[in-house]
């Protein structure tokens, strides 16, 4: 097995991955992490969040706009996506029953062995939806 070696941009990246709540995308990442690393490269960011989704240090969250956004919180829960600004929102239930119903339901129609899943939820998020009252 291959060792990697220490990366302080690495960690650098990690690090505002886990700070935000707001899913950023490569861009908003770069451009947050080049005030500490300031000859640091899009593509070196790219690369490393790519390191970090492939080691499950981080999230690849796909968005139906086209746009990739990344999570820090490697633990199973599910994502809002609003449809009107794009803001990407955790959605933590209390405990995993609504999961664990889902995926006892999927299990119940498919043959194989399902090992998790993933939803997204769309709509408005509250400060658009107040916009439209």
């Amino acid at each position: 097995m291959a060792t990697t070696k220490h990366s302080k941009q690495r960690d650098a990246i990690r690090n505002f991955l886990i700070s935000r709540k707001d899913h950023p995308t490569a861009e908003v990442v770069y451009a947050n992490v080049s005030k500490e690393f300031p000859n640091i490269s899009l593509g070196t960011v790219y690369r490393n969040l790519s390191f970090l989704v492939d080691n499950g240090q981080a999230v690849k969250v796909p968005c139906d706009d086209g746009s990739v956004h990344f999570d820090g919180n490697v633990m199973p829960h599910y994502h809002f996506q609003c449809t009107e600004c794009g803001a990407i929102i955790d959605l933590d239930f209390n405990d995993s029953k609504p999961e664990k119903a889902l995926v006892s339901a999927a299990s119940n129609q498919f043959d194989g062995i399902i090992e998790g899943s993933v939803s997204f939820f769309y709509g408005k998020c509250p400060k658009c939806s107040k916009k439209q009252k």
